[in-house]
């Protein structure tokens, strides 16, 4: 739970699953998240080995973001928080 224990971290987990993105491509998928918030979230995750960054030599930079093989073992308990969610919304 310290790992993936607030608000945005499971949001940016939870979006990852579906491959690699973008920084910009990320954080515009995540509704209500501050740059700051982000920023500091996705470096934590990082971090944690949770997920890998990716920097391309290009310009202007390019920076993506993917699961690494620990943030992949997340994704049971992610699908199934978002099931959960979407059941619960309907009650």
């Amino acid at each position: 739970m310290n790992l993936i224990g607030t608000k945005w971290k499971p949001l940016i987990l939870f979006h990852l699953l579906e491959g690699s993105l973008r920084s910009g491509v990320l954080q515009k998928k995540i509704a209500g998240i501050s740059n700051k918030m982000f920023t500091q979230s996705i470096r934590e995750l990082e971090k944690d080995g949770l997920v890998i960054r990716e920097i391309f030599p290009v310009v202007p930079p390019k920076v993506e973001y993917s699961l690494s093989k620990r943030g992949k073992s997340l994704e049971n308990i992610l699908r199934s928080l978002d099931t959960w969610g979407l059941e619960d919304d309907q009650d």
